[in-house]
């Protein structure tokens, strides 16, 4: 047989390439399928053989079309590229089939986008795709991708799927990117479609519109319901739910604070092991006042708990949202003092020189080993720190509405330091500028001065043992 006629005859078969990466990725199920264990290289070779057998390839013959070559070449295993991506969870999910994969593809003004996969595990939901063709790549600088999408037909950045992270990364022709999407709702669904409409890449104007199937394929939900309370710090952490994912866990918690600005941080957990859990993505999906305070309901992802576990420790800490105080200036010199941190500020004096206002002045409760940069965004902060108001329209200030109005409030000023180690400063306020205080008298004008323009205050919890009830070790 004539072997250059037999191969040019070969080569001009048409490839069904989806065909072929189907028959491979299904060969290479099969072969994980088999008692004995293979090497990738093994389980590699069976779906090859499966995809020939389709397109009536024989390679027994001494060699293999070009286009074969081709087709194989480009038939990655889908985890590959999670793992370029620095995603652990994704690539764990591929080796155990619980990736969907894709293959939705829309080109509009010359720019495909095309979908080849997507997972769901726990709180995470990811997509990936490739884009290629017409875009101005260097818009927003080298090798940089931005896409202005929506998700289930939200407007704008009220979207609740845009509280996640976008990647991309150049290949071939274009980019690959993953998209990471935290759950946004309240109950979990194990199987949806999520609509996607992508307006515009790199200010190339779209549509592009999908359909993403999204399936969770196995998790499960342990009720916890225990709590701990911090009376000191106006605060209630109750543990609820315990949802095991394939590759993940997530916990299930809510804060109930006496301040709802008071941000409650998790930063770390430890099982009963030993093992140091780490914890990421935190979902808000439940925020109301009620007689007891503010309350806040999170999902946030930890490492997967082992079966064997009893108990998790969690160490939580809060950042305080501090006070404001207020002296009218009808004295020279005085103290104010922060009702919940240890910050202070002493005016040592106040000086009125024609139209200029200098308040001479000393921070106290600060630490001596504050950074450079702390330092320096603290100092940055004090031009706004102090509000000057006629103290007859007070009753106007509040949190919705937290400036003087017009001609009768000064919110800004000029900041002198004096002496760093000692925290000594001077702020000088313009009485006759854009704003101003009609009439301004020193015995009729409140200072208010906000202490959370000093350094945040974050206070380490007692941290707080679950014990988990007994699972099923299979």
């Amino acid at each position: 047989m004539d072997k250059k006629l037999v191969k040019s005859v070969i080569d001009k078969i048409d490839v069904p390439t989806d065909e072929v990466f189907d028959a491979i990725h299904k060969g290479m199920k099969k072969a994980d399928e088999k008692p004995q264990p293979f090497s990738r290289r093994r389980k590699m070779l069976f779906g090859s053989i499966a995809a020939a057998s389709l397109v009536g390839i024989t390679f027994g013959s001494g060699f293999v079309s070009p286009k074969m070559n081709q087709v194989l070449a480009e038939a990655p295993f889908i985890g590959d590229l999670y793992r370029e991506f620095g995603d652990s969870m994704g690539y764990s999910l591929a080796k155990q089939s619980l990736v969907t994969e894709l293959n939705q593809s829309v080109t509009k003004n010359g720019v495909t986008v095309k979908l080849t996969s997507a997972y769901f595990d726990g709180n995470i939901v990811s997509v990936t795709g490739h884009v290629s063709g017409d875009v101005n790549w260097k818009m927003n600088g080298e090798d940089e991708v931005n896409f202005d999408k929506n998700f289930e037909h939200n407007k704008g950045d009220n979207d609740p799927w845009l509280s996640g992270s976008e990647e991309v990364r150049k290949t071939g022709n274009g980019y690959d990117f993953k998209w990471t999407m935290l759950y946004p709702y309240e109950t979990i669904k194990e199987d949806f479609t999520l609509p996607v409409t992508i307006h515009s890449i790199n200010g190339s104007k779209g549509d592009w519109n999908f359909d993403i199937p999204i399936k969770q394929k196995k998790y499960s939900t342990l009720a916890i319901n225990q709590s701990k309370s911090y009376p000191a710090d106006g605060i209630e952490l109750k543990f609820k739910e315990l949802i095991t994912a394939q590759a993940s866990s997530s916990v299930v918690y809510e804060v109930v604070s006496d301040y709802e600005q008071d941000h409650i941080h998790i930063g770390k957990a430890k099982d009963s092991n030993g093992r140091i859990l780490y914890l990421d993505n935190a979902t808000n999906y439940a925020e109301a006042k009620e007689t007891d305070g503010y309350h806040v309901t999170s999902r946030r992802m930890i490492d997967k708990i082992d079966n064997d576990v009893t108990s998790i420790i969690f160490y939580p800490s809060v950042s305080i949202m501090d006070s404001t105080e207020e002296q009218l200036l009808d004295v020279s010199s005085f103290d104010l003092k922060s009702k919940r941190t240890n910050h202070g500020i002493k005016v040592n004096k106040i000086i009125q020189k024609g139209n200029k206002l200098i308040l001479d002045y000393q921070l106290q409760g600060l630490s001596a080993k504050m950074s450079k940069h702390s330092f320096d965004i603290m100092n940055d902060n004090l031009s706004g720190a102090f509000t000057l108001i006629d103290k007859n329209y007070l009753d106007l200030i509040n949190e919705e509405n937290p400036f003087p109005p017009e001609n009768h409030g000064i919110t800004s000023n000029k900041v002198t330091l004096l002496d760093k180690k000692t925290f000594h400063f001077q702020s000088e306020f313009n009485l006759n500028g854009e704003e101003k205080i009609e009439d301004f008298r020193l015995e009729e004008t409140m200072l208010r001065f906000d202490f959370n323009h000093l350094n945040v205050v974050v206070k380490d919890l007692e941290p707080v043992t679950i014990h988990l009830p007994k699972r099923d070790n299979k």
